[in-house]
C-alpha cells in the first residue's frame, strides 16, 4: 500500500499580496485570542482589526470557522513535522506499534492544547469530523500495514480498521468539543487529556496481543 501523508498548509502559486493578507489576518486572530478569547472572533472584528476589507477575509477563510481550522491547520503541520522526522518514538525509528502508542499520545495533547480553537473551527452547518481533515487515518493505516508485516497485527482489513481507530482516537474529543456544557467527568477528562490517551494506549495494545 502506497500511503503518503497528507499536505498541510496554504496552496502554492498565491500571490505575495494574497500571501501577506493571510498572514497578516491569522496574526491579527491571534491577537485577538489572546486579548478576548476565540469567542470575541468574527469576521466583522477580524476586518476592522486587520484594517483589511471584509470581502479579503471572506475570500482567505469563507467562514468564521474557517478562521480558526486555518489557524489549527498551522499548528498541524507543527504536528505533522514531528511525525515525519522528529525523534522517535513519535517519529521514525520505533517499531510501528510504539508509533501508533505515540502518535496517539500525541494526536489527544494536540486536541487538548488547541481545545478552544478547535471548537470554533468546528461549522454547525456540517457533520462533526473524526479525523477526516487531519493526517490521522493515513499515518495510522502505514503503521498498522507495517505492523501486520511484523506479526503484530492479523486484521485483514486494515483501512477499516484505520477508520475505526481514528474514530476512536478523535471522535470522542470533536464530540466533547462540541458541546457548549459538558458533563463535570467530561470536563475532567478534557483537563487532562490522560484518561483518553491512557485508554488509547490500551486499545492499541490489546489490538497487537490478539495477533500473538
Amino acid at each position: 500500500m502506497n500511503r503518503s501523508v497528507l499536505p498541510f498548509g496554504r496552496p502554492r502559486g498565491e500571490r505575495a499580496d494574497a500571501v501577506r493578507n493571510r498572514e497578516h489576518l491569522l496574526q491579527v486572530a491571534r491577537e485577538m485570542i489572546a486579548e478576548d478569547g476565540v469567542e470575541k472572533v468574527t469576521m466583522d472584528g477580524l476586518a476592522e482589526r486587520a484594517e483589511l476589507g471584509k470581502g479579503t477575509v471572506f475570500r482567505r477563510f469563507g467562514t468564521r470557522a474557517g478562521i480558526f481550522n486555518a489557524l489549527l491547520d498551522e499548528a498541524e503541520r507543527a504536528l505533522q513535522e514531528s511525525v515525519l522526522s522528529g525523534p522517535p518514538p513519535l517519529g521514525p525509528g520505533a517499531d510501528p506499534v510504539q508509533r501508533l502508542i505515540a502518535y496517539g499520545r500525541a494526536r489527544i495533547a494536540f486536541l487538548h492544547d488547541h481545545h478552544a480553537i478547535a471548537r470554533a473551527a468546528l461549522d454547525r452547518n456540517q457533520p462533526i469530523p473524526a479525523g477526516g481533515t487531519s493526517m490521522s487515518p493515513i499515518h495510522i493505516g502505514m503503521l498498522l500495514e507495517q505492523a501486520r508485516h511484523q506479526g503484530c497485527v492479523d486484521i485483514a482489513d486494515l483501512d477499516g480498521l484505520a477508520i475505526q481507530l481514528t474514530a476512536a482516537l478523535e471522535g470522542p474529543f470533536l464530540l466533547y468539543l462540541a458541546t457548549s456544557a459538558p458533563m463535570p467527568e467530561q470536563s475532567a477528562t478534557i483537563e487532562s487529556g490522560l484518561s483518553l490517551a491512557d485508554s488509547w494506549q490500551a486499545l492499541i495494545e490489546r489490538i497487537c496481543m490478539a495477533a500473538d
